[in-house]
């Protein structure tokens, strides 16, 4: 926080957890666009839905670790484990929806349109949009139902740094 210009700090401490969880979001967002380019240009070619969904799952168990012991603090249950994976199955759905319906419903997809046309409303469908829209469920359903023991947060005069 030292680092932080002052007239931000206020802020940054009213919606801490809200700041942490969207820098999650945002390392789990290009690992998950790394892992569905990786899958979808070899392995999974002719599978977008699929590679979309394994690259979401992947960063969900990223997700997981960082949120509970950073974002959100919180003091670990089995519960716990167990709704955010409810909440996380449920995201996925929610981030595969865009996608599949820009393909199957739009037909946004070779013959159809060339394959840059088709890249990029993948991209647009199930990265941009699927992810978004996933991104605020998640937050909502996370805060209501998933991590509601959390530990203290330290108070904005801890975050100031000593001085000497």
């Amino acid at each position: 926080m030292a680092r932080v210009p002052e007239r931000y700090r206020p802020f940054l401490v009213q919606h801490r957890k809200l700041v942490k969880f969207l820098l999650v979001g945002g390392t789990c967002f290009v690992l998950t666009t790394v892992v569905d380019l990786g899958l979808k240009f070899t392995v999974l070619q002719h599978k977008p839905v699929v590679a979309l969904t394994v690259a979401t799952v992947i960063a969900t168990l990223v997700s997981y670790v960082l949120n509970r012991q950073w974002s959100f603090r919180a003091n670990g249950r089995q519960r716990e484990a167990i709704l955010f994976f409810v909440v996380s199955a449920l995201a996925v759905a929610v981030n595969d929806l865009p996608l599949i319906f820009s393909r199957y419903v739009l037909d946004l997809r070779e013959p159809d349109v060339t394959a840059v046309t088709q890249e990029v409303a993948d991209f647009l469908s199930g990265m941009i949009v699927g992810t978004f829209l996933a991104m605020i469920f998640r937050f909502w359903a996370m805060n209501r139902w998933v991590f509601t023991r959390t530990r203290p947060h330290p108070s904005p005069e801890d975050l100031e740094p000593e001085r000497v």
